[in-house]
């Protein structure tokens, strides 16, 4: 409801499956993140039709038998506590659909030997960026730089932060 809200950049499908498994939830990560594909649509469907709650369970019980009735009072719930609150397509179409930033991580490193490459011993660093794309789906990079493409993209970075802060 949070990424619907546009409160949180995205949904890390891989955390939340760890958690459901820790709740006695046999869920995959493939299954997890088709389950929040799912509920989002529901969601973002119900707030595109101004639906109330009783609409939401009488359209979902009719679409399938297989919704189990704590699972539909769960559902229930949480449209009557955070349902006026999500963001619709049409307000979405006034956001920029980019990739969010979520995290950024980096290393110093140091090859020391290898056998394929003669004249090693040269610093590199190792960034792991997490994004969010527009979907809400949190994606992992991570790609090698040498230090002075580093400091370069450091001090790149410094300015579109400046330039930011005076928007």
């Amino acid at each position: 409801m949070l990424h619907l809200q546009c409160k949180t950049p995205g949904v890390n499908a891989l955390e939340l499956a760890e958690r459901l498994q820790t709740a006695g939830v046999e869920l995959d990560l493939e299954a997890t993140k088709k389950l929040v594909h799912v509920i989002s649509l529901f969601f973002r469907s119900a707030a595109q039709g101004n639906m109330t709650a009783e609409d939401l369970i009488v359209k979902l019980a009719d679409s399938s038998s297989k919704w189990s009735k704590q699972a539909l009072q769960v559902i229930r719930h949480v449209w009557n506590e955070q349902g006026k609150l999500i963001v619709t397509p049409e307000d979405a179409k006034h956001m920029l659909t980019v990739g969010q930033l979520v995290d950024l991580q980096w290393k110093l490193g140091m090859a020391v030997s290898s056998d394929s490459c003669r004249s090693l011993n040269h610093p590199y660093v190792t960034m792991m960026l997490k994004v969010a794309d527009p979907s809400g789906e949190i994606i992992s990079r991570s790609f090698e730089m040498t230090v002075p493409q580093f400091q370069n993209f450091s001090k790149q970075f410094r300015e579109v932060a400046a330039v930011l802060e005076m928007v």
